[in-house]
């Protein structure tokens, strides 16, 4: 069981009869008890299916967050054959929120590009809790152009609460190489599976997620904006985050619906946290039939693929300018006084009548 400071709120039923069962597992000496053992295992498959099947956008945040999900280098011990990890930008630095490095996935050989939190205090501060500097987008743009320049598909896993917010970023140049990673990502002639396996969080998450196929974690979030973020701007407050949330509509199932992501990986019973096993060998088998699909289109039809799969975001409408002032003229037209006389009243009568009433 996990410790109190990483249990979630919506989950204390779950460790309840987690330590319930526990229990009974210690003192199983007769059929009886483990009958009802054999009972509170289904019980709590069922219990915990039910309360993730309802989970609130604030609560989804909630489990994306969660210290003990698998991050960027699990899904490379897990997912991968092998992992050659390639470093610095050849400018600056080598940012460590950033993980780039050359990898095996069956038959594939591919660019693995990835945002890393870190698990201990240590390690997050060394890679600044997954938030990236200028120097880690461009030590990603530049081993993705070695991956297209050898013709080997890019895999991208996101995981970011947003780009380094500090003036150090921002002296670099962070917008500048978030944009020029998205623009570099646009056009390289290589196919580019991305997916969100925790947070994605504003430009420092969709500055390393531009591809053909884009995938997210059953809950996951993908956003251009933390709630956080949101209620202080909204509401001059975090307190209203769980409001903000909702508002947003970035969980898996609203990013899917409005088209923004092409699939959703289910994670497992109780979410990747409990079972990165599980979860690896789920994005394992997603990433492995995204390859080989990818692999078979020609690659001026795969950039033009991709080309139109962002174009095509958000609904918009035109029209003419004479259609537009067509619609004006009738629109003042329906809007002007009735021809009719109207019978007037003199401010004596008008006077009058309000005394009566």
């Amino acid at each position: 069981m996990p410790s109190s400071d990483q249990q979630l709120s919506f989950e204390k039923p779950i460790y309840e009869m987690e330590a319930r069962l526990e229990s009974l597992r210690q003192s199983a000496n007769s059929p009886e008890i483990r009958e009802e053992i054999q009972r509170l295992r289904h019980g709590l498959v069922e219990l915990t299916r039910k309360i993730y099947a309802g989970l609130s956008a604030w609560e989804t945040v909630q489990v994306a967050r969660h210290p003990d999900r698998p991050q960027t280098v699990d899904y490379l011990d897990l997912v991968f054959d092998e992992f050659v990890e390639l470093h610095g930008d050849k400018t600056f630095g080598d940012d460590r929120a950033i993980r780039t490095g050359w990898a095996k996935l069956d038959e594939f050989k591919v660019m693995v590009v990835g945002h890393q939190k870190g698990r201990d205090l240590k390690e997050r501060q060394l890679c600044h809790f997954g938030c990236a500097h200028p120097e880690g987008y461009r030590k990603a743009i530049s081993k993705m152009k070695m991956a297209a320049k050898f013709g080997l598909p890019i895999v991208c896993f996101v995981d970011t609460p947003g780009a380094f917010p500090g003036v150090a970023s921002e002296e670099r140049g962070v917008a500048q190489a978030i944009a020029e990673s998205m623009f570099v990502a646009s056009t390289l002639r290589t196919p580019i599976v991305c997916v969100v396996i925790g947070e994605g969080g504003s430009g420092g998450a969709i500055g390393v997620c531009v591809g053909d196929r884009v995938a997210m974690l059953e809950f996951s979030y993908y956003s251009v904006i933390s709630p956080e973020g949101c209620a202080g701007i909204l509401w001059k407050s975090s307190e209203y985050k769980d409001v903000a949330a909702e508002a947003l509509r970035f969980t898996s199932k609203d990013l899917l619906k409005f088209g923004v992501v092409d699939d959703v990986i289910e994670e497992p019973v109780g979410g990747a946290h409990r079972d990165h096993r599980l979860m690896a060998l789920r994005v394992k088998q997603y990433l492995r039939a995204q390859l080989r699909e990818l692999t078979k289109i020609p690659v001026d039809e795969l950039v033009e693929k991709r080309y139109r799969r962002f174009r095509k975001f958000g609904v918009f409408q035109t029209e003419s300018l004479e259609a537009a002032l067509d619609q004006a003229s009738e629109a003042e037209s329906s809007d002007s006084p009735s021809e009719q006389p109207s019978e007037t009243k003199s401010p004596e009568s008008s006077a009058e009548q309000s005394s009566e009433t």
